[in-house]
């Protein structure tokens, strides 16, 4: 179950709510457990299993960890960490990289064996890396082990971050597990901001995937052509992303939860450092935190710093997808933030902010193109045409731009926080709360129903996150 869907925007979101608003605060934990696995096997039951194993060994690690504190054997702790990590990323590694490595040894050998043909469980890389994190900082005693199964259980699986992020920690809401408040001002503002996100992905999101799904299917694309694609897929991957952030977020506010922010519009990066603090802000976190400061971060020389850093961006690459497009995608950001940490930052600095935005903007594109393609050739060939290979401009070109210059105007004015600030300012300068609390209802229910209308009539609606 997807939240641009239907079944989740008039049947099962609008009835969780009800019952979690009717029922008592103590049952509430087990209700968004039921849910949440509802939720998850709706799709797919079977892998409910893999995620279920998950959070029952991840509790037991935990509890393990505590119980070794408190029998006085802490040098056997680190012991139950490895256990953590090995079957954490053997699983991880088994369901998303088996068939990809594989296929890898037959194409560099040329064996022939065959795959396993084993199926991706949604929102696997999301649920393993929380349950990780919870593991390692219960190992580094920053939080205590949760001693509720029900409430463990609900932390892993609730189904707002479940399969599309952001991943959160579980001492970013430990408090809130087990109390929480709820309030109408708490309720409309993530009411709001669900609405918001929901705009973001069927309005915006599935507007520039159809663009993007259009042109990269045909070949031999003249310049503009290729460069309408990549921007209108660079729009894409970000409202579609920040999109579902935002509705994790606001489901969050409305069950009493606060998550983090996730993007921070990126787009207006003066650097691909800058744009990495800004883009999938809990992954980024999450690398380093749990893999760029144990490694040793920057404090062991440069050239260890620069081993860790193709280290995590190797590994970024591949949490994103089981495919060598994926591993380049990777490695080409390492090597871009390397030069930035090497000279380039510094000369940006010295050089008009404008300069920066195109740099980075032109970096992203690029990278966006190779996230996209299925393999290297088709991203090498679409790369050619954008840089000129097939001419410049055609009558496809033209045909491109006059019917998709609107929709992506919009989407890069969106893109930027200047909109936001301005409705922000003008609604703040009322004085009225009554008259503010209107608008701000007039605004999401108006992005609500249009976005529902959308989702009624209109069968694209691609789902993005199956890769993760």
């Amino acid at each position: 179950m997807v939240f641009s869907s239907a079944v989740f925007l008039l049947v099962f979101l609008p009835v969780v709510l009800l019952l979690y608003y009717l029922l008592p605060g103590r049952v509430r934990n087990p209700l968004l457990l039921v849910v949440s696995l509802i939720f998850y096997a709706w799709g797919e039951p079977i892998y409910i299993l893999i995620m279920l194993f998950s959070t029952v060994f991840d509790y037991c690690n935990g509890r393990m960890l505590e119980r070794l504190d408190r029998t006085g054997k802490p040098e056997l702790r680190k012991w139950v960490l490895v256990l953590s990590l090995i079957g954490n990323l053997g699983m991880l590694g088994f369901f998303k990289y088996t068939d990809f490595l594989i296929s890898s040894i037959n194409a560099l050998t040329g064996q022939e064996f065959d795959l396993l043909g084993i199926a991706l469980p949604i929102g696997i890389s999301f649920y393993t890396f929380q349950t990780l994190s919870y593991t390692i900082d219960v190992y580094r005693r920053e939080i205590r082990a949760q001693h509720n199964f029900i409430s463990f259980g609900m932390y892993v699986c609730m189904f707002p971050q479940l399969i599309a992020g952001p991943i959160v920690k579980y001492r970013d809401i430990e408090k809130q597990v087990n109390n929480r408040t709820l309030g109408t001002d708490r309720i409309c503002a993530g009411i709001f901001r669900f609405s918001l996100g929901l705009g973001k992905k069927v309005l915006l999101a599935n507007s520039f995937g159809a663009v993007w799904d259009e042109i990269s299917a045909q070949q031999d694309n003249a310049a503009v052509t290729a460069i309408i694609g990549a921007v209108a897929y660079m729009l894409q991957i970000y409202f579609d992303f920040s999109g579902y952030s935002d509705m994790a977020i606001g489901i969050g506010k409305m069950l009493g939860f606060d998550f983090l922010e996730n993007f921070n519009f990126p787009y207006e990066s003066k650097s691909v450092t800058e744009f990495w603090r800004r883009w999938h802000i809990s992954l980024g976190s999450w690398f380093r935190e749990y893999l760029y400061i144990p490694l040793g971060g920057n404090r062991k020389g440069l050239p260890r710093q620069m081993l860790n850093l193709l280290i995590v961006w190797g590994l970024t690459g591949l949490w994103h997808g089981a495919g060598w497009n994926f591993v380049i995608w990777g490695l080409y950001f390492f090597v871009l933030l390397a030069a930035e940490k090497l000279f380039l930052l510094d000369l940006l600095k010295k050089a008009p902010a404008a300069v920066g935005h195109v740099y980075t903007l032109l970096a992203v594109l690029i990278s966006w193109v190779i996230f996209a393609c299925d393999d290297i050739g088709t991203a090498g060939r679409y790369l050619l045409s954008m840089f000129g290979a097939n001419g410049y401009a055609d009558s496809a070109s033209t045909y491109y731009l006059g019917e998709n210059f609107f929709i992506l105007l919009v989407g890069a004015v969106l893109s930027v926080s200047f909109v936001k600030r301005f409705i922000s300012q003008k609604v703040n300068a009322i004085h009225s709360e009554a008259i503010r609390f209107g608008i701000k209802t007039a605004i999401g229910a108006a992005l609500y129903l249009i976005s529902l209308l959308m989702v009624i009539s209109s069968s694209y609606n691609p789902f993005l996150y199956f890769r993760f």
